[in-house]
């Protein structure tokens, strides 16, 4: 349960780290208010936390977690970027998404 929280939790930060850093590129509310959107900072910041702390309680280690979350990172920007500005997933974007995963897989069911 612990690495299920730990993962949602990071997969929540990523969503709206891409939206408090890219955000500017598709409202002008984001462009125009950076110091507002700057605070989006904390909330990222304590979901990253809470996230760590979970998985690495789950792992015993911390390296998983890194690696887990960095897969996850991989993924949702991908998606976002395809969701909310149409950008095509070309083939090197596709193989370096199935890679993403992979590296998820590996750090939760190789023991």
């Amino acid at each position: 349960m612990k690495l299920m929280y730990g993962m949602g939790l990071i997969t929540l930060a990523q969503i709206i780290s891409y939206l408090q850093l890219q955000g500017q590129g598709k409202w002008l509310f984001f462009k125009e208010n950076p110091y507002l959107i700057m605070f989006l900072g904390l909330p990222i910041g304590y979901l990253l936390i809470m996230s760590t702390s979970n998985i690495n309680e789950y792992f015993g280690a911390t390296w998983q977690g890194r690696l887990i979350g960095q897969g996850i990172g991989v993924i949702i920007f991908a998606l976002m970027s395809f969701l909310l500005f149409k950008e095509q997933i070309t083939i090197k974007t596709g193989i370096c998404i199935t890679l993403a995963l992979i590296i998820i897989l590996i750090n939760i069911f190789w023991k």
